[in-house]
């Protein structure tokens, strides 16, 4: 197979993608393939590249190498405090280890200054989120945390988080998101509100790309209620996000809504074949 050029090769862009999941080597074959259109070219990666610190931030270092410059925000997977991983870091240590690693990569994180994009469909603030999730988004017919997570313990659809993705030093994930949310609501604020945005994280801000999981209970470790409103009230042309694994355009309040995830091999292959989508571009608009 051959290098993989992306759509709208000809003009400045901003591109995104995410669900990488490089330990798969048919994906880290594809990751190894993804090419800008242009020397100008920007990348955003919404989460999910690995599950081994040393497998991101290597990947990552890939990316900027191509890219002119490349936007992180992380998903639950390199969160995780993986067994076979030599790193042993937990929770906002093992994040805030990540953002340092990628500072020296030149790699832009939920903790820097938010770049201005001033090609076409700008200019417009790109700010990388990192919010987590606080179970608010319940399995059906439930009301309570207790009971939404009761749900998917029958049905056999429980999330990995809850074995390895560890809150330290918050004592919950949701107090952990509570903290994320309340820290990146104050930066979303500052920024001039003339400027539209596009905001890009790994769980969507509003739950309703998870009406059409095969497994609704699943929704609940997939975002918050606290942000179904972000898209309107800061003002983005794009709200771009993964973590689902179902590639689609979504419109919500006349906001594009983008999810950009490559996915598990078994997924994409059942899907498109040997040759999935991957590059998605953001800004300017693709043709629809």
């Amino acid at each position: 197979m051959g290098t993989v050029k992306p759509v709208n090769s000809q003009s400045r862009t901003i591109f995104a993608i995410s669900d990488l999941h490089v330990a798969y080597q048919e994906n880290r074959s594809l990751a190894d393939r993804l090419t800008p259109g242009t020397d100008d070219d920007w990348l955003i990666v919404a989460g999910d590249v690995g599950e081994l610190f040393d497998e991101v931030t290597a990947t990552l270092e890939r990316l900027r190498d191509r890219f002119a410059k490349v936007i992180w925000a992380p998903g639950n997977h390199e969160l995780w405090t993986h067994p076979q991983d030599p790193v042993k870091l937990r929770g906002e240590h093992r994040y805030r280890e990540l953002v340092s690693a990628c500072r020296t990569l030149g790699v832009v994180t939920p903790e820097d200054p938010y770049p201005v994009w001033d090609g076409e469909g700008g200019p417009v603030t790109v700010a990388p989120l990192f919010l987590l999730y606080d179970y608010t988004w319940r399995a059906p017919g439930t009301t309570t945390k207790a009971a939404s997570l009761a749900y998917a313990e029958r049905t056999g659809v429980v999330c990995t988080d809850e074995v390895l993705l560890h809150p330290d030093p918050y004592p919950t994930r949701e107090a952990w998101c509570d903290a994320r949310i309340a820290y990146t609501e104050k930066r979303l604020l500052d920024i001039d509100p003339a400027m539209p945005t596009v905001l890009a994280g790994h769980w969507p801000l509003h739950r309703h790309p998870t009406e059409i999981l095969r497994f609704p209970e699943f929704a609940q470790w997939c975002g918050t209620e606290r942000t179904a409103d972000w898209h309107v009230r800061f003002r983005a042309e794009v709200a771009v996000y993964g973590h689902l694994h179902i590639r689609r355009t979504t419109r919500r309040d006349g906001v594009r809504f983008e999810e950009v995830s490559l996915g598990y091999p078994r997924e994409w292959k059942a899907r498109f074949g040997e040759e999935p989508p991957l590059l998605r571009p953001i800004l300017p608009a693709p043709a629809e």
